[in-house]
């Protein structure tokens, strides 16, 4: 059951639009469920590069990089061969040394259906030794502003 409700294209963050390419698809023609994760991964880049953080400079500058801690995925309708889909991302919650993301998959076509809903925790840890380190202030203040107003709620790790 989601914690948050179905995010729809007009609620802010950041938008990916992709197409489905052959080799997205299962047997069924639609979009295998592993492959929800590599769009999530594309979009994630692309909104921190958009937003002048690309990963290769955080790891540069600070020797840090986001992992993948958890990841949850809802499938509520099926993507296609050839449709054009628009991944948006968002911050749901952003603590010291993590970010929680909500990242919606939904038809670039009309009714513009939600087809899938991921919630992603990134860690930030230290390049030299994969431990957890507070992700730099820079950085946290310009994940915030794919919020939008009123931005992502902020809570503390323990």
């Amino acid at each position: 059951m989601n914690r948050h409700p179905t995010p729809t294209l007009g609620q802010g963050g950041h938008r990916y639009a992709c197409r489905i390419y052959y080799e997205d698809t299962d047997a069924a023609g639609t979009v295998y469920h592993a492959n929800y994760l590599r769009l999530a991964e594309r979009a994630r880049t692309e909104a921190l590069r958009e937003l002048d953080i690309p990963h290769a400079e955080m790891t540069r500058q600070f020797g840090l990089i986001f992992m993948v801690r958890r990841a949850k995925l809802d499938y509520l309708a099926p993507a296609r061969l050839d449709d054009e889909v628009i991944v948006a991302t968002r911050p749901l919650a952003i603590a010291a040394a993590s970010v929680v993301l909500v990242q919606s998959f939904h038809a670039a076509q009309p009714p513009h259906r939600t087809l899938a809903v991921a919630e992603i925790q990134l860690a930030c840890v230290r390049l030299r030794d994969m431990r957890a380190a507070r992700i730099p202030p820079l950085w946290r203040d310009t994940l915030a502003t794919l919020a939008g107003p009123g931005g992502p709620r902020n809570r503390e790790e323990g």
